[in-house]
């Protein structure tokens, strides 16, 4: 008899909201009693509440985080992790990829005896400064379940000595939520283009890197085509401060404020190219049959780095430029083109939803979410 089980589900960026809904609308289902918690790290409405309300994600419960400095905000979340925890008194904790939202209900979790699942598990950019691979390793340590996007995800779990009975492959959600939001590819003749987004502090925060950044938004318009760039906050908030963003009001260069989710997919499928640093579009740029010049030295999504689609080339040094142009006119040939257009998505097929609903609902499991001492009482040793 399938088992049904209390779930928290916290979320605090616009990837986890996308990645998410599909999920917990399984869950739901499948029967499972769920509890959502918005931890308030995004506060722009098209980053948060409109884009909740879009996917149909309701929250539980909302918590606003202190605008008073990072080490607040932090200690916070931790704080707000540990009373949700204690109010809902779930069976399992189920969080979602790297942000900082994982490591509070992870250790919240385990602080009040309760098993934590982890989905998007395994992935590993091998980079010590980034805080998310901090993050995702700290899940790892804590996690019960894994819940792995893909194979290599898996394998980078194995190789950290991960039992494999912890491990499931079920693909990434963002791809639940494409096939269910009906997106389509656009035929490779239709494309025009460039989208470029950047968001993360090591690329915007740096006014060297920034400015290198600009001066390739610059370049696409001129060599690729026209540029579409929805500027995240910390982004628009950093070009101001370094006047930089005067240098952006060029021809062929379009600036907004964040988009609705539904037209940046609509702006990513219609493009030839994308140049991001970040990991969702990826994967949705994956699904939709473009190339992708991914601005950061490594990323934890080797999938598309493996089958030729996807270039990094990150802003650390002044031959960046070059770098990031020479991949971008490699990409938008008619044979890249073509090829990246036909390969198949290697990040699922848009069952994860109802493949974690079943793996929660299985008597199995329960074995897997028992966190149990150990006795070594009568002489053994663990090796």
């Amino acid at each position: 008899m399938s088992r049904v089980r209390s779930v928290l589900v916290p979320f605090g960026t616009r990837p986890e909201v996308v990645k998410l809904a599909p999920v917990v609308a399984a869950l739901t289902a499948a029967g499972h009693r769920v509890d959502v918690v918005d931890t308030g790290q995004h506060t722009d409405p098209a980053l948060s509440t409109e884009l909740q309300e879009t996917l149909g994600l309701a929250p539980t419960l909302r918590f606003a985080l202190p605008t008073d400095g990072p080490e607040n905000r932090l200690g916070a979340l931790h704080a707000d992790a540990a009373r949700a925890v204690a109010r809902f008194r779930p069976d399992v904790v189920l969080a979602l990829g790297d942000t900082n939202t994982v490591p509070a209900y992870a250790l919240a979790a385990r602080g009040a005896g309760v098993p934590f699942a982890h989905l998007e598990a395994g992935l590993r950019s091998l980079n010590p400064r980034s805080v998310e691979e901090v993050n995702r390793r700290v899940a790892a340590a804590v996690a019960a379940l894994h819940l792995a996007p893909t194979r290599r995800a898996a394998a980078f779990l194995a190789a950290e000595g991960v039992p494999a009975e912890r491990v499931f492959v079920v693909g990434n959600p963002v791809v639940d939520t494409l096939v269910a939001r009906g997106v389509r590819a656009v035929p490779v003749a239709e494309r025009r283009g460039v989208l470029v987004t950047a968001h993360r502090p090591t690329n915007v925060d740096d006014p060297v890197r920034l400015k290198r950044l600009v001066g390739i938004v610059r370049s696409l318009a001129e060599q690729v085509g026209p540029v579409t760039f929805p500027v995240h906050p910390r982004t628009a908030a950093r070009l101001a401060a370094t006047g930089l963003d005067a240098e952006l009001d060029a021809p062929g260069i379009t600036l907004s404020g964040p988009i609705g989710y539904d037209e940046l997919l609509a702006a990513l499928a219609s493009a030839r190219l994308a140049v991001t640093d970040s990991g969702g579009i990826q994967e949705e740029a994956a699904y939709l049959g473009v190339p992708v010049v991914v601005l950061r030295g490594s990323t934890p999504r080797w999938e598309g780095v493996e089958a030729g689609t996807t270039t990094l080339a990150g802003l650390a040094d002044d031959t960046a430029a070059d770098a990031v142009l020479a991949a971008a006119a490699r990409h938008t040939t008619p044979e890249a083109q073509a090829r990246a257009a036909a390969l198949p998505c290697p990040y699922g097929d848009g069952t994860t939803g109802p493949q974690v609903a079943a793996i929660l609902g299985d008597p199995a499991t329960d074995a897997l979410l028992a966190i149990e001492e150990p006795d070594f009482t009568d002489g053994r040793l663990p090796w």
